[in-house]
């Protein structure tokens, strides 16, 4: 697959041919080809989503086997509850340091060291022996999970505005596909290792070596292979003096203040958020509801999350296409669709109560909410250019506090059915995309609103995160750069009236 736009800003000859793939000013690419392995931009493509993937099945190794697991460690319903929402909650502050991390000392170092730091607790997954035990493996696996933000931030840092939504799209599609094939490898990890000779309550444990092991090993090739942005990484970057050094403290207010952050942390909340909430329950429902085997839940429980390996990117690739003549704008009405009509379809799943009605209806309902998640990371690089990764950090723990509010209101113990909690989740969906309204870019508009009247212009927006000492200092240039290959955010109408301005005083942005 190879998308291309015109670039926002052309290189220099000299400049272009330092890379195999058409750069901007910024060197990040102009084109997305998918199965290239073109270093720097397509090599990190595949090490993030690879690394993410890994993370994912590790993350939700154990609910495919959550019949075998209950029996032997003698769980509750409340005990299986109560570890779903340890395995999502560990992530939401660890998305947000994440994102910090990664603005401080890149996407590289970030995200191996915090796999490495995650994956012997998915070996101990093999010693646990009690509820609580359980609880713990499940919780500090659960952290790999802030490795979403990394992905995103190193895609956003490695390919131009006109493309960054289908990056984006396909690595974190690609990564969380890891939910959808846990669900298919670890019954048939299990099968073989029961059938070498391995009784049944020791081969799940042997099972759990299978996605340790692969988590470390994708951890070592980004350390050896990957690179933090097309010229380099951090550490030589700021060493050479060609990316100044930020203060932890501005990058982390800039991050915080900015409210379009908030805004799709709710969001993503009620997309991402319900697609981990489904990768818990989803296999236990079917296995209970429709007294299915323990395969064949494992089966279509798979299928949702394996919807990924087009859904998501479709979401990054159709937010990509209708900013082409729609701009911002266009991206935020698809994405306010999009979500929307996974609520009404995540209500009609709670519904219906045919096996085979229930799984085609599951299978649109994934597409439409994974769909919705590549869409928001298609708004996300635009929110800041300074605060990058704490913008990211700030939406990608959204996706597991909403994961965490959900279990706990629906999914814990038995107050509510798990069909009844379906439907009731569904309207959570529908209400909390409500929020996307609010978004407004001055440069650019919102849903309802054309841009400022003010005449705010790209440089405006992003040179607001900037002081006049820091500016003096040529701190702000990656931030200009980024100004003028954002242009494109204006949509195609906007583009062919509206011509840069001289420099104004920006409004609050």
């Amino acid at each position: 697959m190879d998308l291309e736009f015109p670039a926002a800003a052309a290189v220099n000859e000299p400049e272009q041919q330092k890379f195999a793939l058409p750069v901007d000013s910024e060197h990040k690419s102009t084109v997305f080809r998918l199965y290239s392995i073109a270093k720097p931009h397509m090599r990190a493509f595949h090490l993030s989503w690879i690394s993410f993937f890994s993370c994912f099945v590790s993350s939700f190794a154990a609910p495919p086997l959550l019949p075998i697991i209950r029996d032997n460690l003698n769980l509750t319903a409340t005990d299986i509850g109560n570890a779903g929402v340890a395995s999502v909650s560990g992530a939401v502050f660890a998305r947000v340091a994440m994102g910090t991390a990664c603005d401080l000392v890149g996407p590289r170092l970030a995200s191996a060291s915090l796999i490495l730091l995650t994956a012997p607790f998915v070996y101990f997954t093999s010693i646990i022996n009690s509820a609580t035990s359980y609880l713990l493996v499940r919780f500090f696996t659960g952290f790999s999970l802030a490795t979403f933000v990394s992905t995103q931030f190193w895609m956003s840092s490695m390919f131009s505005a006109p493309v960054v939504g289908s990056a984006n799209g396909f690595a974190g599609g690609w990564g969380n596909l890891g939910g959808g094939a846990t669900q298919l490898i670890m019954p048939l990890v299990f099968s073989l290792i029961r059938d070498i000779g391995a009784a049944q309550f020791t081969a799940w444990r042997i099972a759990f070596f299978v996605p340790a092991m692969f988590q470390m090993l994708t951890a070592f090739s980004i350390l050896i292979f990957g690179q933090d942005m097309p010229d380099g990484n951090f550490h030589r970057l700021k060493k050479s003096g060609d990316k100044p050094k930020d203060e932890f403290s501005r990058v982390l207010y800039h991050g915080v203040t900015n409210y379009r952050g908030w805004i799709l942390a709710l969001t993503y909340g009620y997309c991402f958020g319900v697609e981990l909430t489904i990768d818990n329950i989803i296999a236990e429902y079917f296995y209970d509801r429709f007294n299915l085997k323990l395969h064949t839940a494992g089966i279509i429980a798979g299928s949702f999350g394996l919807a990924n390996i087009f859904s998501r990117p479709g979401g990054g690739y159709i937010s990509d296409v209708i900013s082409k003549s729609f701009g911002m704008r266009g991206r935020l009405w698809a994405l306010w669709l999009c979500q929307t009509l996974a609520g009404v379809f995540c209500i009609i799943l709670g519904l219906v109560g045919s096996l085979s009605v229930s799984v085609v209806v599951m299978l649109i309902f994934s597409v439409f909410v994974q769909a919705a998640c590549g869409m928001t990371f298609g708004i996300v690089p635009f929110v800041s250019r300074r605060s990058l990764g704490v913008i990211s950090g700030m939406t990608g723990g959204g996706g597991n506090v909403g994961a965490v509010v959900t279990q706990l209101i629906f999914f814990k113990g038995s107050r509510f059915s798990k069909e009844r909690g379906i439907t009731l989740m569904g309207l959570m969906i529908i209400l909390c995309t409500l929020p996307l309204c609010l978004i407004y870019f001055p440069q650019w508009g919102g849903m309802f609103c054309g841009p400022s009247s003010k005449k705010v212009t790209e440089e405006d927006y992003y040179m607001a995160e900037w002081d006049s000492k820091e500016k003096e200092k040529g701190s702000h240039h990656a931030s200009l750069k980024f100004a003028d290959n954002s242009r494109s955010e204006r949509g195609r109408k906007q583009n062919a009236t509206t011509e840069p301005t001289e420099e104004i005083t920006p409004p609050h942005v």
